[in-house]
């Protein structure tokens, strides 16, 4: 596995990381509340491909962590009255843990037999969190406060939260760069293509499998932390399987198989989720469509045709 980025990526991620570092100052351009929207979306998105694409297991019950740790976040804060890091923490923590109790039920089987143990545990969640008396049920837990970061950082102010999302997402999918180009990664993958052979080498497969699975459920919940504390709200739909279903649509629209594809998956599906919201139900419509379009004519999503493009004969990286 390749671990150096060729030069148009990296001109490719500089333009856009300034782009974003713009954002805050063209609000007549671009919301920069949806744009936040946007990134911890995206980080959910890579988050769970690294289970997918680079783990081989799919899951359908990554809203669980997603949704739970934005519940957990909004507890910290709103009725503890703790800090918006410690919140951030504490979310993050209570996903990777549930991560771990998922993960230790399910890695033990593969394909559609995985698939549907992470949808019923995570239906199981989903009613727990309904029934809890702080979650508000249908109404959601509302009014979360940002707080004060660190003591002096307000976060009340939308410039001060999108420089903490932004620099949080930016950490979280450098660390997924890190993690797919590791030792660490490069045993997932072989897990993945030939779980056999990489058992008979002696790797301790169930034990990647879990750290993977929980590390993937971490960061999913930072992101539904981070989510919570932007629109101070933390409500249902965050933990509902359709939550499941439209990263696992971010990822195969992406690129699975692509450490930053998901990214763009996500920035597709928010970006018509905002822009169509006039057209209410034609926007899952529009959006099952450009899914159909994709599938049919790059399998490999956006980013891996882009990639498989860039390296046809005659071109150079």
């Amino acid at each position: 596995m390749n671990t150096t980025m060729p030069n148009w990526q990296k001109i490719f991620m500089l333009v856009v990381v300034l782009a974003l570092l713009a954002v805050p100052w063209m609000p007549q351009v671009v919301y920069p509340v949806m744009v936040m929207k946007l990134l911890c979306m995206a980080l959910f998105a890579c988050a769970y491909s690294l289970l997918l694409g680079f783990g081989g297991m799919m899951s359908f019950g990554h809203a669980a962590f997603f949704g739970s740790a934005a519940y957990i976040t909004g507890l910290v804060t709103k009725y503890w009255g703790l800090p918006p890091e410690v919140g951030l923490l504490a979310g993050t923590l209570f996903a990777a843990g549930l991560g771990a109790v998922f993960g230790a039920l399910a890695i033990h089987r593969q394909g559609i037999y995985l698939a549907m143990i992470t949808l019923a545990l995570a239906q199981m969640v989903y009613f727990i969190f309904l029934q809890l008396p702080f979650t508000g049920a249908e109404d959601g837990l509302q009014q979360i406060p940002r707080g004060t970061l660190f003591g002096f950082i307000d976060l009340r102010s939308d410039m001060a939260m999108y420089h903490l999302v932004l620099l949080i997402t930016l950490a979280g999918l450098w660390l997924i760069h890190r993690v797919v180009h590791s030792p660490f990664g490069h045993v997932v993958v072989a897990i993945r293509e030939h779980e056999p052979r990489a058992r008979s080498l002696g790797y301790p497969v169930e034990r990647y499998k879990l750290m993977l699975f929980v590390l993937s459920a971490a960061l999913s919940g930072l992101a539904g932390s981070m989510k919570a504390l932007v629109f101070q709200v933390a409500a249902l739909t965050d933990v509902h399987w359709h939550m499941s279903g439209d990263v696992v649509l971010m990822a195969l629209l992406g690129g699975m198989h692509t450490v930053f594809g998901p990214a763009i998956g996500a920035a597709v599906v928010v970006g018509l989720q905002y822009y169509l919201d006039a057209f209410g139900g034609w926007v899952t419509l529009v959006t099952g469509l450009i899914f159909m379009v994709c599938v049919l004519s790059f399998r490999s999503g956006i980013a891996g045709a882009v990639q498989a493009l860039r390296s046809r004969p005659g071109r150079t990286p």
